[in-house]
């Protein structure tokens, strides 16, 4: 158990009931309370279903996100998730879900940050034109464990039906907003109590958070002692050539600056020569 922290009240920045995967791991890791705030509203920062458009990048809408819940609660140890969904940055063909968690302690000026990025996801969306369009789309995402939204069309919020997670209200709302052609706009509700997939990767991303928080720098003893940059140049067993594979990662510390290079971080001393430029161009 991490002493930095123990003893002391964290708040959970969710609406979204994210504490149940966050809070256990916090709660083992720290020794905190933790507790969620209430009429929190993060919805004021965007909403997936893109009735509210989120206007900044995803690090800082989760700062804000954070110091929204400091200031409602005057705590001053917050935990929050923010989490995006779209094509793989280098997978283009697959869907991505990247989960970014923070750990804010503005007790002793800390922001520790830590993301899980896979292809372990059920967001999609489509149009849907007929009854039976729309259970094949429901089997696709994995309803009625995973819920749905429903839409006139997807850029149209003058209806938004949310968290939909049985077939009577599938049906029901999907006569409701489909137009006179029957077409309507399908999507998954990403929200997280909403989303068990989704739930699994933030509980990961946790539990990173909480690996790198219990990390201490070994000049100073702060949390979060974590890597911060990679270093390429691992040389090729043939030609003994630098290539683009990783030859070590930095370690840095958030609050005197230290650093510390830790080579061979994959467990190789030498790269295969089908990627090395010289021997392979």
């Amino acid at each position: 158990m991490l002493e930095f922290f123990k003893g002391r009240t964290l708040v959970i920045a969710t609406k979204h009931e994210k504490e149940k995967v966050m809070a256990p791991i916090l709660e083992r890791e720290f020794g905190v309370l933790c507790v969620v705030p209430e009429n929190f509203n993060s919805d004021l920062l965007g909403t997936f279903s893109g009735e509210i458009e989120r206007v900044d990048d995803p690090l800082t809408t989760l700062r804000k996100k954070c110091m929204m819940a400091a200031q409602l609660t005057g705590c001053d140890l917050v935990a929050g998730n923010e989490g995006s969904f779209g094509p793989h940055p280098t997978l283009f063909f697959a869907h991505a879900n990247d989960e970014m968690v923070m750990l804010l302690d503005l007790k002793n000026h800390l922001e520790i940050v830590e993301r899980e990025l896979n292809t372990t996801t059920n967001f999609d969306g489509c149009e849907i034109a007929s009854e039976q369009a729309l259970m094949a789309f429901a089997e696709k995402v994995q309803f009625p464990s995973h819920g749905i939204i429903l839409k006139k069309d997807k850029t149209d919020y003058s209806i938004v039906l949310k968290g939909i997670t049985n077939y009577e209200d599938l049906i029901a709302g999907y006569n409701k907003v489909k137009d006179k052609q029957g077409r309507a706009y399908a999507e998954t509700d990403m929200r997280a109590m909403f989303n068990p997939t989704r739930m699994a990767n933030i509980e990961k991303a946790t539990e990173k958070l909480a690996a790198k928080a219990c990390s201490l720098c070994p000049h100073c003893s702060t949390p979060g002692f974590g890597i911060t940059d990679s270093k390429r140049g691992l040389p090729c067993m043939l030609c003994g050539s630098p290539t683009q594979s990783i030859l070590s990662h930095v370690y840095s510390c958030l609050k005197c600056g230290y650093t510390k290079d830790l080579e061979y971080p994959y467990g190789k001393k030498s790269e295969d020569p089908e990627f090395c430029d010289f021997c392979n161009p």
